[in-house]
């Protein structure tokens, strides 16, 4: 099993720049589908009008249910008193598995965190490039889990990069993602501190390759235990808990789990490795 937890999909309306404008899945998905990835997660590219772009984000996981899995797209101050509802749309009428938010835009308000703890949702958030906010906000949510976009920076920020990276071991609730990581050595460096389980494969599809960004993972040379957990198994405990909420899931509307395939909870380990010397990084 191969989980892909970084995917934008749809069409912007900025139309300034690829990551406002559109998000084309036909290209991506053949290319998933060719390096052996099995599902992805998906959420909208930069928009104007989240809750219109979390609707085109819901058509397409419903023309492909077996293979991508939704985030809702919100937008701290922009959404600001309807960030709730835009959740819970989300969650009990598309089954979406967690909430996205971009700093370029708005960095995670308490409105954000309180939604996404309600719902028990990951929140994948980039900081780009401004990992202080994480000590911000993760001490005050230690029950939602903070996947980190790009370990940090897209635009190979190095003091970024390493600060997440002692982050992951700082905060048991913060997570990162791999996606667009090109200074290979911070994975590495993020491996040592955090471990293997504080990892989570992801491509930043359609516009980068994921056969290329898999590749990346390859490198690594893990054992396949820990090769898994960032392949999958992350993504999996992340997302298994993820959209219940008794006073507002409607008995009529359930947010089931996604099924699955892979490794057991009692697979996942938190042991400390040294995966540089070990396995000659």
């Amino acid at each position: 099993m191969i989980i892909d937890c970084h995917c934008h999909a749809g069409k912007g309306d900025q139309m300034t720049a690829p990551w406002n404008t559109d998000a084309p899945l036909d290209a991506y998905l053949r290319r998933a589908r060719a390096a052996g990835i099995d599902k992805t997660v998906v959420f909208a590219p930069l928009h104007g009008d989240y809750r219109r772009a979390n609707r085109q984000v819901a058509q397409l996981v419903a023309r492909h249910p077996t293979r991508l899995i939704g985030f809702c797209f919100v937008h701290g101050k922009r959404d600001a008193g309807r960030i709730f509802q835009m959740v819970r749309e989300a969650v009990t009428q598309w089954h979406f598995r967690g909430i996205k938010v971009h700093g370029y835009e708005s960095m995670p308000t308490r409105e954000i965190c309180e939604a996404a703890a309600a719902f028990r949702l990951p929140v994948l958030v980039d900081v780009v490039s401004r990992p202080a906010v994480i000590d911000m906000f993760a001490p005050q949510y230690p029950g939602i889990n903070f996947i980190i976009a790009h370990l940090g920076s897209y635009t190979d920020d190095w003091k970024a990069h390493q600060q997440v990276a002692y982050q992951l071991a700082r905060y048991p609730n913060v997570y990162a993602d791999t996606s667009g990581v090109r200074q290979f050595d911070y994975i590495v460096e993020a491996l040592k501190r955090g471990g293997a389980r504080k990892l989570l494969f992801g491509s930043d599809g359609p516009w980068l390759h994921p056969g290329l960004e898999l590749h990346k993972i390859r490198l690594l040379k893990l054992p396949p235990r820990e090769e898994a957990l960032i392949l999958a198994g992350n993504a999996q405990r992340l997302l298994r808990v993820a959209g219940t909420h008794s006073q507002t899931a409607s008995s009529s509307h359930p947010a089931p789990a996604h099924r699955f395939e892979g490794a057991a909870p009692s697979e996942f380990h938190s042991e400390t490795v040294d995966y540089e010397t070990e396995y000659r990084l």
